[in-house]
């Protein structure tokens, strides 16, 4: 059965689409801790970052490195953090987050609720950057 990430990427389930390629997708997370937040994974499923092969590693690293950039150029912000948690979905994904601080970082804190405007204005801020 195929995981909610791999459902989104085939087009399945709808997304805020950021950045695609044959082999990755980037897609804003619904539930995001800024405005911005993007969650980039290998269409490949693959439950654990670490057990990506190191070509498909440095692949997968190398599209989000690219797909921090439009991050960067479209949403205000100091840097864009990365974290790699990977409990929450078994399919191996990079949160790319718009940070001014350290604290920005912080999973415990409330998610932001944006309307389906706001997502959709922020995505095509983020693709066409």
């Amino acid at each position: 059965m195929a995981t909610i990430f791999s459902r989104i990427a085939a087009g399945e389930i709808p997304s805020y689409k950021v950045a695609e390629d044959d082999r990755h997708y980037a897609f804003l997370d619904i539930n995001p801790m800024a405005r911005g937040h993007v969650l980039v994974i290998p269409r490949r499923e693959v439950d654990y970052l670490f057990d990506l092969s190191a070509d498909e590693y440095a692949a997968l690293m190398e599209f989000a490195r690219k797909t921090a950039l439009r991050i960067k150029a479209a949403i205000p912000c100091q840097r864009v953090g990365v974290a790699v948690i990977g409990m929450e979905v078994p399919h191996a994904h990079i949160h790319l987050i718009p940070i001014n601080s350290e604290s920005d970082m912080d999973f415990r804190k409330p998610k932001l609720q944006l309307s389906p405007e706001e997502m959709a204005a922020t995505a095509k801020a983020i693709l066409e950057a």
